[in-house]
């Protein structure tokens, strides 16, 4: 098993572990439990994502690409960049 990113939180670190599991790459989320401890404070390293060594460099590659994409223009929603619900 390689280390292949550290998510800068549990939400990123889930939402790349089913982004790696739809390419077929098993993944997981190493230090998870460990994030209880510290609240809302950043994980400072404790999140990390696994894979087995033969699918390390193309998960790299689908988490570099994903970190390198730019939004298309027009694909905003109508209410962009947001909209106050009451």
């Amino acid at each position: 098993m390689q280390r292949v990113y550290e998510p800068s939180d549990l939400l990123e670190a889930q939402m790349l572990l089913g982004m790696l599991e739809a390419e077929g790459i098993e993944a997981f989320i190493a230090g998870g439990h460990l994030l209880g401890a510290m609240g809302e404070l950043p994980a400072l390293g404790l999140l990390g994502l696994l894979v087995e060594d033969a699918q390390a460099e193309r998960a790299r590659q689908l988490i570099a690409a994903y970190n390198g994409a730019v939004p298309l223009s027009g694909d905003e929603p109508d209410s962009y960049p947001g909209e106050l619900i009451c």
